[in-house]
C-alpha cells in the first residue's frame, strides 16, 4: 500500500511563520528574533521543515529551532566544533558534535556575537570541515 502524500505541502517559510504566530508569547518574539538573526547573518541561508520545526541550513545543516515551554532552543549540528569567544552555548556541552542555545524568557542574546556564530558554522559547512574530520555523510 502506497504512503499518502504529505498533506501540508506549504513552503517552510509559511510553515515557520506560522509557528512563531501560533506560539503568541515570549517564545514566539525570541524565535522570531532569531530568525531575523540568522538572516541577517547570511543571507544565502535555507530555511526548511524537518522534524516538526525550523531548519536553517547552508551547505548543510546549520542548526534547528525549536520551543518548550520554558525556553527556545537553538541546537547547531556541528557547534562543538566552533570556537564560542561569546559563550553563547549554553546547553548541551558535553557532547562530541553538537551545542545549544537555550534562550528563556527575559534572557535577550547577543545580536552580533550570535551572528558570528552563525556565520562561523555556515562557513564550516561550506570548508566541508564536518566530513574532513570524519564527521560527514560518506
Amino acid at each position: 500500500m502506497k504512503k499518502p502524500a504529505s498533506t501540508d505541502d506549504r513552503p517552510a517559510s509559511e510553515r515557520i511563520d506560522e509557528t512563531i504566530a501560533e506560539l503568541g508569547d515570549w517564545r514566539g518574539k525570541a524565535l522570531a528574533r532569531m530568525r531575523k538573526l540568522i538572516r541577517e547573518a547570511d543571507p544565502h541561508v535555507v530555511e526548511e521543515w524537518k522534524w516538526a520545526g525550523p531548519v536553517w541550513s547552508h551547505d548543510g545543516i546549520v542548526c534547528t529551532g525549536e520551543s518548550y515551554k520554558s525556553m527556545v532552543k537553538l541546537t547547531f549540528a556541528r557547534g562543538a566544533s566552533l570556537k564560542d569567544p561569546a559563550c553563547l552555548f549554553n546547553s548541551s556541552l558535553e557532547g562530541n558534535t553538537r551545542r545549544a542555545i537555550d534562550i528563556r524568557e527575559g534572557e535577550e542574546i547577543d545580536a552580533t556575537a550570535f551572528k558570528a556564530l552563525f556565520r562561523a558554522a555556515a562557513a564550516f559547512n561550506a570548508s566541508g570541515g564536518a566530513k574532513a574530520k570524519g564527521r560527514g555523510d560518506k
